[in-house]
């Protein structure tokens, strides 16, 4: 999407299969593109990445942290081992790629943007994402206090909000409780399958808040629901918060 509005890319993961994939589609519309094997938990690998991506492409316009995981179960079947893997991943991830970028990205005093993924279910708190929805919570308020940080520098932030979007998160997520985790699986995968919200469509709407300088950006209809119930009508949103849970049991 970024390659076709004409864009250079630096892409990390630790997915080195897709990331080969992603950089023969980025090559065939005429950009250029580095790849680097990153796991976004680890600090030194960030800032490793952060300062190839600057050797070869000088300054750094807009920084995107994607990278997430996701575990289905309430507070009490998640293990503390559970939680590291989250925070670590979801939380520290936004952390260590902004900390990577931005002092960069200051230093030049020509603006930016940030854009940090987090979830409807950072808006709105689900008992059976438990877990997921705190480092989601984390994600919003990180970026909403770096937003009016950054502002004097030129530098917009975006989070955003994706709600059921139809990408490999529900087959690689972690699942906790009680009942078949085979077919508590498959159904997940089959909701989000049935929504049938492309991440090519959030990618554009990603790139529409961003232009818009949005602060909070809820992609999809339950996203805005989510968004503006927690915001207008709390009680109504709790009500809503558990009728979703009963998808993920």
């Amino acid at each position: 999407m970024c390659a076709g509005r004409g864009a250079d890319l630096a892409l990390c993961d630790i997915d080195e299969t897709g990331l080969a994939h992603i950089a023969q589609e980025v090559r065939a519309a005429g950009r250029e593109v580095l790849t680097h094997r990153v796991d976004v938990s680890d600090a030194n690998q960030m800032a490793e990445f952060a300062d190839a991506t600057h050797g070869h492409f000088g300054d750094v316009d807009m920084v995107v942290n994607n990278a997430g995981v996701g575990l289905v179960g309430g507070f009490l079947d998640t293990s503390l081992q559970d939680w590291q893997w989250l925070v670590s991943i979801n939380l520290m991830g936004v952390v260590h790629g902004c900390d990577a970028f931005l002092p960069a990205m200051i230093e030049r005093d020509r603006g930016g943007h940030v854009v940090n993924l987090a979830s409807a279910a950072g808006l709105l708190a689900n008992p059976q994402l438990s877990a997921y929805s705190a480092t989601k919570f984390a994600v919003l308020g990180l970026s909403e206090s770096l937003r009016m940080e950054l502002k004097p520098h030129g530098i917009g932030v975006t989070a955003i909000c994706p709600g059921v979007i139809n990408t490999a998160i529900t087959k690689n997520s972690r699942i906790r409780g009680a009942g078949n985790l085979d077919e508590r699986r498959e159904n997940l995968s089959a909701t989000y399958k049935k929504r049938g919200y492309t991440p090519e469509r959030v990618a554009r709407n990603i790139l529409r808040a961003v232009h818009r300088d949005r602060a909070v950006a809820p992609i999809a209809a339950e996203a805005h629901l989510s968004y503006v119930l927690s915001r207008a009508v709390p009680p109504a949103a709790r009500w809503v918060a558990m009728k979703l849970a009963e998808v993920a049991k």
